[in-house]
């Protein structure tokens, strides 16, 4: 029997990959959309600023994937977008919960999208655990409390995973497309120090992770979404150099300057770093196809040469 999977933010970076996979797999796959429309993927209608939501999207799924919430770095950090950032995470992870727990359903998993950021914005070259607390900075207020929303998903008695992402490579954009770009064109140096550790994570790994989890019954709670080879930022460059046959002349990036482009507290991000494990998952079964960085870089970069 075909399981459906309703997907929450299904036409963004990472939606979009599950979505082709899950396909291929033979799920029937929906997603909770601003407007509702038929077609090769059903998309049923939420609003979250009125806190509606089509409730035939909960009574059909089998199982859910919530990756909604606005992207931390397509705009710059003002107040507003800082707001936009927290509340679309809260408000659709809240309006999910409290369909959950009011609707007849079958749904026998949630696995929602969380982020490395809790743990602060630089914790140096000291391994985190799941186990760790909860950090320092912007990006980590806004994962806790993105994770105190799961928790009444949780509370509901559904299987819940949460999937803590680091940053994701991707041939179709993100992050790789912000810092191959300059590489390609000869203009691409680390940030700062370039020392911060990156726990990056091959998106059809993260795609194949978000399946390993709605497939497997004995996955509960937290789990870092990474690679199991973080490095630094600066060796990240140097791969991404290396991989498109480019030279590294350009001096590092100094701080004043990201801050200038980006804002202070978004710049304190990309200067700061975490060394993440992916020892629980690992520990849960789960493969990676590209482990090390240079041959997820290849399989990426191979056409951008």
């Amino acid at each position: 029997m075909t399981k459906n999977i309703l997907i929450t933010g299904g036409t963004g970076l990472v939606g979009t990959r599950l979505t082709e996979k899950l396909l291929e797999r033979g799920y029937k796959v929906s997603y909770l959309s601003r407007h509702a429309g038929e077609g090769r993927i059903k998309k049923y209608r939420w609003d979250l600023k009125t806190g509606y939501l089509d409730e035939s999207a909960i009574k059909e799924a089998d199982g859910i994937v919530h990756l909604a919430g606005a992207g931390v770095f397509d705009k710059r950090w003002t107040p507003e977008y800082k707001k936009e950032i927290m509340d679309s995470r809260i408000d659709s992870t809240s309006l999910l919960a409290e369909k959950l727990a009011s609707v007849s359903h079958h749904v026998k998993s949630v696995i929602c999208a969380s982020a490395i950021g809790l743990y602060g914005f630089d914790t140096g070259d000291a391994w985190q655990l799941e186990s760790a607390p909860t950090g320092e900075g912007f990006l980590a207020e806004v994962t806790c409390q993105w994770e105190k929303a799961i928790a009444k998903i949780e509370a509901t008695a559904i299987r819940t995973v949460k999937l803590r992402i680091g940053i994701v490579l991707s041939k179709t954009g993100g992050a790789l497309k912000e810092m191959g770009t300059p590489v390609k064109y000869f203009i691409g140096s680390p940030f700062g120090s370039g020392k911060q550790y990156v726990s990056w994570i091959h998106i059809d790994d993260l795609c194949e992770q978000f399946i390993y989890a709605l497939e497997n019954d004995q996955m509960i709670g937290a789990y870092n979404a990474v690679a199991p080879d973080p490095v630094t930022n600066q060796t990240l460059i140097k791969e991404i150099a290396h991989t498109l046959k480019r030279p590294l002349w350009v001096p590092n990036v100094p701080r004043f300057a990201l801050k200038l482009v980006v804002g202070s507290e978004a710049a304190d991000v990309l200067l700061g770093g975490n060394r993440v494990s992916s020892k629980k998952i690992a520990d849960q079964g789960f493969k990676f196809t590209y482990p090390g960085l240079r041959l997820a870089l290849e399989q990426l970069l191979q056409n951008h040469k």
